[in-house]
């Protein structure tokens, strides 16, 4: 009976234990599409006159608003909590859409970046606000911009620019408030692993299917 007990604990409470949380609502197996195929940004610029693109890349999407230094705590929320940890990842990027006419708020908030990260992935572009609400609108989020053509979520977008969430019951959680440092550690740390998880699967996949 002991011995049994024993092989019990050994083998059996492990792949329990392992199936329990493969089968949780934050496994590392799938994040829902909730929009998919979003257009791309290239015809905009960055500070640097260059284009960026949502192709094949993660992205970290946002809307700074006109007002972008009223919410530069989100700025550093973001930057301790997603971009620290994942900035290593080749194909990780942050992207935050900025009404034209801002550019010197958004140097301000990258000089202040800079003292504690390097910021080579941190990229602002501009555009007029009227195409900002309408590439917003192509989101086709129950949120909306506000006043100023900004929003405190952040969204995640995969490499074939689909906007990515999580399923609560019977809503997607469609974004992540960069105000709130316990949604960014809570959700979305989670959130963006499961989708450098998929990627790096992805590709262990590629690889070894090339060996064959």
């Amino acid at each position: 009976m002991k011995k049994n007990l024993i092989l019990f604990i050994l083998f059996v409470l492990p792949i329990v234990a392992y199936l329990f949380f493969a089968t949780g609502v934050n496994s590392f197996i799938f994040l829902p599409t909730v929009t998919p195929s979003v257009p791309d940004i290239g015809h905009w610029k960055s500070l640097d006159g260059q284009p960026v693109s949502l192709n094949k890349k993660i992205t970290i999407l946002g809307f700074t608003g006109d007002n972008i230094l009223t919410h530069k705590g989100n700025y550093f929320n973001l930057n301790q909590k997603i971009y620290n940890k994942n900035r290593d990842f080749k194909d990780f990027q942050f992207v935050m859409i900025a009404p034209e006419g801002t550019q010197d708020e958004v140097k301000q908030i990258l000089n202040s970046l800079k003292d504690l990260t390097n910021t080579s992935k941190w990229l602002f572009v501009f555009a007029p606000t009227n195409e900002i609400q309408d590439f917003y609108n192509t989101l086709k989020l129950k949120g909306k911009l506000d006043a100023h053509f900004g929003t405190e979520n952040v969204f995640i977008i995969d490499k074939k620019r689909n906007l990515r969430g999580r399923k609560d019951k019977d809503q997607y959680k469609e974004g992540y408030n960069a105000a709130s440092p316990s949604d960014l550690y809570n959700e979305m740390t989670d959130d963006v692993k499961v989708i450098l998880a998929e990627y790096r699967l992805a590709l262990k996949k590629n690889n070894a299917d090339r060996q064959i």
